[in-house]
């Protein structure tokens, strides 16, 4: 791995990154992409089937069925569903292994640091007990129970979580869900084999799929992890390679599920483990933030200061990141942990260790999570991350990135904390908006991809080209790792701004673009959007708010973008679903869903086009609602 692989690597929007990547000695996702360039259209098309023996068939116009008499609306739909069901499923288990956690949390009468939290969904639950911990476990419980319901019971807390009008739509349109595992099982079973063949049906499953997502997956895995973690407040950041500080013993976070490494995270700035640290010449302990647990623990970073030293980098920064020779151990627990890092780790000497085995990966040790062990598991791991320290430090060379990112970027921003900042209610944005000042909000929202123009490209120019029109946008998911290491969430970035949104950001401090945090935090986009509906007497699609999944990637942004037809919203994506090969698909989503839920999927891989779409369909909901 002495070769440099020279220019052939991806675009990206952090130019500092590309160039540092580029320089790399080491091969990296950014260099495979043009390995990978010629691209399967029937795959692209999703008119490609391999679920028996006689295939794969792929339908083209001289061969319209596959051998089973399967057309392209019933193999496309069947292998979108398939792929929903898999988003929607890694979502459960994230939220599932949440309130497992808290439960247990309760049981042992733990730490919970946010009790506003827990006084709220307590309220929704109609739980009325006093004390903090038979409270907490009840919480749990009701989130447990429905989602171990069968798919033919209907969910409890979908009504409880959900907007009331929208929940009117979903029960006039028979899609309200039953249990979310079961419903992920029963999409698995009804797009196998000579089974549905019904495109319409099989879709309609999809919103199904989204809504669990949505009020499980998202929504309540935020306000779970508000409870243990505590609630997110506004601060002012560093963020980017230059967070790394080499005189430290630095572990790489990986993944989504925060709580499985809470004893271990305080256990890292214990006086023991300090020792532990100095005894090998360090200073200590430091977590470094990557992909959506980073974004997750940077949104909650005012609670956890002496152990985190901030969020680097997305998903496909994660290689430059370990790059820098700084990084003695990478810590995953979910997806996002791409399977490129593991030659880069062995090369390095990096240490991995993978604390669920749903994401186990090749080189690495698993050490399954157990919370009854949790601190025997703790002190095991802070033993195996100081023998790697030892192993390789002074051995592999830095290659640090000090000036990459910036110091200041606005973090911390979910519901609560934006309603704290506002007054603690939603009536001067409502005005703002109202008065043009503010002339809609769009979600720029999901992953980061290599495809759509190059790494973060699409989402970064087009967030750039909204908040030129004075569209306030709100991030979420690992497109904030990019946009915000572009610059585009410092306060100075309010003077890229239109000349209304400008002065609004100048007057407030704020930049033009609010970081959520992690992908979960979609369904925190969702809460605003409620409430500010609810204030207003109106339903979701009537307001001023467009969402872009702009650089989607991979099977959970199916289910996310479920979630928001389900709500109602017009989505934009960069890159089209594997659904083109369907005329039925095409159809129902971007034209027939406008009836159906309110919501469309507009497909535009340009920055300024798509800019433009969106700004029209916010200024046509503007004016249906007479501002």
């Amino acid at each position: 791995m002495n070769q440099c692989y020279g220019c052939n690597t991806c675009k990206s929007a952090d130019k500092p990154l590309e160039n540092y990547i580029r320089s790399l000695p080491m091969e990296t996702s950014h260099h495979r992409v043009e390995g990978q360039s010629t691209k399967c259209g029937f795959g692209l098309q999703g008119v490609c089937c391999r679920l028996c023996s006689n295939g794969p068939c792929r339908i083209t116009p001289n061969a319209p069925r596959g051998i089973c008499g399967a057309n392209a609306d019933t193999i496309v739909t069947r292998n979108f569903l398939r792929a929903v069901a898999s988003g929607s499923g890694c979502y459960i288990h994230i939220v599932e292994n949440t309130a497992l956690n808290l439960k247990k949390t309760a049981q042992t009468k733990g730490e919970l640091k946010g009790l506003q939290s827990l006084d709220h969904l307590a309220e929704i639950f109609g739980i009325t007990d006093e004390d903090i911990y038979t409270k907490a476990e009840k919480v749990a419980d009701a989130v447990l129970e429905d989602l171990y319901k069968p798919e033919y019971v209907s969910a409890n807390l979908v009504e409880k979580i959900a907007y009331a009008p929208r929940v009117k739509r979903w029960k006039e349109l028979g899609i309200m869900p039953g249990g979310a595992k079961a419903e992920v099982f029963k999409g698995v079973v009804k797009c196998s084999t000579n089974l549905n063949s019904d495109p319409v049906d099989m879709l309609t499953d999809c919103l199904k799929l989204g809504i669990s997502t949505g009020v499980y997956g998202l929504t309540l895995t935020n306000l779970l992890n508000d409870v243990l973690l505590g609630q997110p407040e506004l601060r002012l950041a560093p963020v980017g390679l230059r967070v790394i500080d080499p005189d430290y013993i630095n572990i790489m976070i990986t993944g989504h599920q925060h709580t499985i490494f809470v004893d271990l995270q305080e256990r890292l700035i214990s006086d023991e483990a300090k020792a532990k640290a100095q005894a090998v010449g360090a200073k200590g302990f430091k977590l470094v933030g990557c992909t959506c647990v980073g974004q997750d623990l940077q949104l909650r970073g005012a609670h956890y200061t002496e152990v985190f030293d901030g969020h680097a980098g997305n998903n496909y920064t994660s290689e430059a990141i370990l790059a820098t020779g700084a990084i003695d151990v990478v810590l995953s627990e979910f997806n996002c942990t791409l399977p490129g890092i593991e030659p880069i780790c062995d090369e390095l000497k990096i240490k991995q260790i993978c604390l669920d085995d749903v994401a186990k990966k090749a080189n690495a040790e698993l050490m399954q999570f157990s919370f009854e062990n949790r601190e025997e598991q703790s002190e095991i791991i802070i033993d195996k991350i100081i023998a790697a320290y030892k192993e390789r430090r002074g051995v592999v060379p830095m290659n640090l990135f000090e000036d990459h990112g910036n110091d200041c970027t606005l973090t911390g921003v979910s519901e609560g904390s934006l309603k704290d900042f506002l007054g603690g209610k939603w009536t001067p944005l409502i005005e703002l908006i109202v008065s043009g000042e503010i002339k809609g909000i769009a979600g720029v929202v999901g992953c980061s991809n290599l495809t759509a123009g190059g790494h973060d490209v699409l989402s970064v120019e087009l967030t750039k080209e909204l908040i030129a029109k004075d569209i306030l946008v709100l991030t979420a998911g690992c497109s904030s790792g990019g946009i915000e290491n572009c610059g585009l969430m410092t306060p100075e970035a309010a003077k890229l701004a239109g000349p209304k949104l400008r002065a609004v950001c100048e007057k407030l401090n704020i930049p033009p673009v609010l970081n959520f945090g992690p992908c979960l935090a979609i369904g925190r986009l969702e809460i605003v959007a409620t409430e500010i509906a609810r204030e207003l007497g109106v339903d979701l699609p009537e307001l001023p708010l467009v969402l872009s999944a702009a650089q989607w990637l991979e099977e959970q942004a199916l289910a996310d973008g479920c979630f928001g037809l389900a709500l109602g919203l017009p989505l934009h994506l960069g890159l089209p679903p594997f659904i083109t090969g369907s005329k039925t698909a095409v159809k129902v989503m971007t034209e027939d869903m406008k009836e159906l839920t309110g919501g469309q999927v507009i497909i535009n891989g340009d920055a300024q086009e798509t800019a433009t779409i969106l700004e029209k369909i916010i200024e046509e909901k503007r004016n249906h609602l007479h501002i």
